[in-house]
């Protein structure tokens, strides 16, 4: 977690070739208690970072390391949610 923009870009390129405009890359400390998400709005690159001084993000554990999210799942990842209940996952559909 002590990257900062021009590592995490390298590491970003390393991995996926290139950083996209207009998508967002995100890192987990072990613990899943900080994230840093890059940002390539189409203009320049943004590094934000977000800790928790309680619980942890819900963070994937799947093998490749990669996973596509919704921008409405990335908002809820952000704010420490349940960003798997968000879309099709958490459609309530009867009453």
């Amino acid at each position: 977690m002590r990257a900062g923009t021009e590592t995490a870009l390298a590491r970003v390129v390393q991995v996926f070739g290139a950083a996209r405009p207009h998508h967002a890359y995100c890192f987990a400390n072990q613990r899943a208690t900080r994230m840093k998400v890059l940002v390539h709005d189409g203009v320049g690159i943004w590094l934000a970072a977000r800790r928790l001084h309680q619980g942890r993000f819900a963070w994937p554990k799947e093998d490749g390391g990669r996973l596509t999210l919704t921008r409405e799942q990335l908002d809820a990842l952000v704010l420490g949610l349940p960003w798997q209940r968000i879309g099709e996952a958490g459609v309530i559909r009867v009453l």
